[in-house]
């Protein structure tokens, strides 16, 4: 039997420790290696709220600063118990909750700072609790993004740590835009004010475009054992340098990875979906289930400068409550510019998309919270369209209902790592209209599972984004028993954790 550690800055297996789809897999690949019989462990920062109910392991002791730390550890209860895993969460003081989910910080002077000194502490706590074994004997220590990658710093450099180098270290990149990016020294997030007794291999922690800078990201690449990308067409998107806004690659990490794949430590292994233990949603409940969160928003402290939107938003749903649109578009996503820079960029060409719409009495529902600008944005062309309605917010009934209820399910991401959310809206027969770009090259095909759009120019992009959406719209018009088979194919297809991690175990874990 193999033991895992799995350490991840959320996990959506316990209650409110998710932001996006990260959450997801780690939920999801712990429970098809405990199906094998194996042991996985999960630990995730408390953000001074997740411990509260927890029960109390142990006292981790550490030193940060020339001084000592004192972490402490529970474990948790899931929302789902399952044999052979355990989850954990690390409480102390200054691993406090960000604006984003209650977890990323969304200070606009300082998000990273704030983050690197949680995400700092939260990984000193993870490498003493390794080494006291609290874990037990570890194999395999999976690591998901930059808000881990410090416990392969701490294994590589720090003397208190070499009892860490027994184990296989596996690092998966869901998004290599976010790299945790932070000074050597002269600040007080930086690496040497953390670590002053570790003299800096600056060399193999350097960020290549700002020197003076450690990348976490980069070392993750660097360090682990075996890399993993979430879908293989993004593995082959990082190796390419970006050509922004044509095309999102490597981000000036593209060497690095070109590195790790000669030296056969690069997977592109494709994330998959839940396809069992699914939270059941009926339909004709969404306009219900809109009403129902915007009034639990509207008791929300944080949304009360939205009260005015939110009552503008739910007016417009009080419409199609007996009165059911003829067509309905939804998309749900985080507001961020990898999500929507196609819309808020080109403004009319979301405009051309709602006056098609208009004219087949369909509505666009998008739910989301985000970058303020993007908020702001989506909220000004709310008031503007009457056929688009934002909801600003997080709601997992709703989110169900949407993708449950809707016709089509618009995903124009300006790049997608793997992607998520078109496997859910396909798990439920909707066809997606997708970006051609990493993992939504692998997941949608045009006019067989859904539509895709791509150009060599970015203008090129909007003009087939706004046709490939009047394709879609002019088949459900036109050729109904096509758009049917369109349908059926994308319920029909399969992204299962079981075949995904048969690649797992033999090129990540070897074992």
């Amino acid at each position: 039997m193999n033991n895992f550690l799995f350490v991840a800055a959320e996990n959506d297996a316990i209650p409110n420790c998710k932001a996006g789809g990260m959450g997801d897999v780690v939920r999801d690949v712990p429970r098809e290696i405990a199906k094998r019989g194996d042991t996985v462990h999960v630990v995730v920062p408390a953000y001074s709220r997740l411990h509260r109910d927890g029960i109390f392991i142990t006292n981790l002791d550490f030193n940060l600063r020339g001084m000592t730390y004192r972490a402490e550890l529970y474990q948790v209860i899931p929302k789902k118990e399952i044999v052979n895993i355990v989850h954990y969460v690390i409480h102390h003081p200054e691993i406090e909750e960000g604006g984003i989910a209650h977890i990323y910080h969304d200070d606009p002077t300082e998000p990273f700072y704030n983050d690197f000194v949680k995400f700092m502490i939260f990984n000193t706590a993870v490498a003493e609790a390794i080494k006291i074994e609290v874990f037990g004997q570890l194999d395999i220590v999976h690591m998901h993004d930059w808000h881990s990658s410090a416990v392969l710093f701490l294994k590589a450099y720090h003397p208190n740590y070499r009892a860490l180098r027994k184990m296989r270290y596996v690092y998966s990149i869901h998004n290599l835009a976010i790299q945790g990016i932070r000074p050597f020294y002269n600040n007080y997030a930086s690496v040497n004010q953390w670590f002053p007794e570790i003299n800096l291999d600056h060399a193999v922690l350097m960020d290549p475009r700002y020197q003076d800078c450690i990348n976490l990201m980069a070392v993750g690449i660097r360090l682990a054992d075996a890399v993993h990308t979430v879908s293989p067409s993004y593995k082959e998107d990082v190796l390419l340098p970006s050509r922004k806004p044509e095309f999102i690659g490597g981000e000036a990490l593209e060497k690095d990875l070109q590195k790790a794949d000669n030296e056969g430590r690069l997977f592109g292994i494709l994330n998959a979906s839940n396809y069992g233990n699914i939270r059941v949603a009926e339909t004709g409940f969404l306009y219900r289930n809109t009403v129902k969160a915007i009034f639990r928003w509207l008791q929300d402290e944080s949304k009360k400068y939205k009260a005015d939107f939110l009552a503008h938003t739910g007016e417009k749903i009080m419409e199609h409550v007996g009165n059911r649109p003829k067509f309905i578009v939804s998309s749900v996503a985080r507001l961020t510019e990898q999500k929507f820079y196609f819309f808020k960029r080109s403004p009319e060409a979301l405009e051309q998309i709602l006056a098609r719409l208009e004219s087949v009495g369909g509505i666009f529902i998008l739910l989301g919270t985000g970058d303020p600008d993007y908020e702001d944005y989506f909220r000004n062309m709310s008031y503007k369209h009457k056929n688009f309605i934002f909801t600003n917010g997080q709601s997992e009934d709703l989110i169900d209902s949407m993708y449950l209820e809707t016709d089509l399910y618009f995903m124009p991401s300006l790049f997608e790592p793997c992607g998520i959310s078109q496997m859910l809206a396909m798990r439920n027969g909707n066809p997606c209209l997708v970006h051609h770009s990493g993992g939504l090259k692998d997941t949608v095909h045009h006019m067989k599972t859904g539509f895709v759009f791509d150009g060599n120019t970015y203008d090129e992009k909007i003009r087939n984004m706004v046709s490939s959406f009047d394709e879609a719209l002019t088949l459900w018009e036109n050729d109904q028993p096509k758009w049917k088979r369109i349908k059926e194919n994308a319920k029909k297809a399969r992204f299962t954790w079981e075949k995904s991690l048969d690649e797992y175990y033999k090129s990540l874990y070897l074992l």
